[in-house]
């Protein structure tokens, strides 16, 4: 299986789910979220930790196999002193279905391919770019095997790097262009942006979530099941959108693959390729949300 095949590749949202709350996960997973991911780091405690790999143990076993390929799970950094046990845990965890990795503060292939080897062959890891030396190693964690898709941890970032960020992030621009083209070159599904953190103006989480459209990103982080629906009306293109999307891909064919022109404008290869992308976004959509129905 390549990235590009597994159900979190396109998903535009991934809702966290804390690691203590094992019984919140059918609700996530129902949430209409295109994945869950469940926090081992900053949602548990320190004293709360093995507890939180026992208590994933016994959930994953009431899941379908569907459900269990729209999970992923975050560990402890390396260095913690809960990665090594959260590693073991993973290796058990991938026996009951557990097939994706988020690995927090990633800055090297070497932690990568430990996670890797801890969740086997059919196991997939998204390293998490939240410091500057992550930043620095951008292409080596890209290119990295097994990597599934790259996530950008901006608050995280921004203290490590000692910025002081207005109110639209325009500092973290070039940093989220990087990622972008990291991704775009190891020919990794588009990378996944980080949360919003204020749960309650969801008018906000939807300008982030176009800001990351609009920035390449095929993704974004939520913290609240609120969150999701905000982020995927960011992400369903508007319905004269779609319409143009259609009439490209009609003229196109009817073209015969030539160049031709659509209101006055020229069509191209790559307008054709921004079209079908798009009918492939709300397509998706479509299925996350029938999902979230079922």
């Amino acid at each position: 299986m390549t990235p590009h095949a597994h159900p979190l590749a396109d998903a535009c949202t991934l809702l966290f789910v804390p690691g203590s709350r094992p019984e919140r996960l059918p609700k996530a997973l129902a949430s209409g979220a295109g994945g869950v991911i469940v926090d081992w780091e900053d949602a548990v405690a320190p004293g709360d930790k093995a507890a939180a790999r026992t208590a994933l143990a016994q959930a994953l076993a009431a899941l379908a196999p569907a459900e269990r390929a729209r999970l992923a799970l975050r560990i402890n950094a390396r260095g913690t002193p809960w990665h090594e046990g959260d590693l073991a845990a993973v290796h058990a965890l991938a026996g009951q279905g557990l097939q994706a990795v988020v690995l927090p503060k990633a800055e090297d292939a070497a932690g990568i391919g430990e996670v890797a080897r801890a969740l086997g062959a059919a196991g997939w890891v998204l390293p998490l770019v939240e410091s500057v030396a992550g930043l620095d190693a951008l292409r080596e964690l890209a290119r990295a095997p097994r990597v599934l898709r790259l996530v950008f941890g901006h608050l995280d970032f921004q203290a490590d790097a000692g910025l002081a960020c207005g109110p639209d992030e325009e500092e973290l621009l070039p940093v989220r262009l990087q990622i972008v083209l990291a991704a775009r070159a190891a020919v990794l599904p588009a990378p996944i942006d980080g949360v919003t953190p204020d749960t309650r103006d969801l008018a906000r989480v939807q300008t982030h979530a176009q800001r990351a459209l609009r920035g390449g990103f095929g993704g974004k982080l939520c913290i609240h099941p609120a969150q999701v629906a905000a982020v995927h009306a960011a992400f369903r293109p508007a319905p004269e959108q779609l319409d143009w999307a259609r009439r490209v891909v009609q003229g196109f064919e009817a073209a015969g693959g030539g160049v031709f022109t659509l209101d006055g404008r020229m069509v191209d290869a790559p307008v054709l390729k921004l079209a079908q992308r798009m009918l492939q976004r709300a397509r998706l959509l479509d299925e996350t949300q029938d999902i979230g129905k079922s």
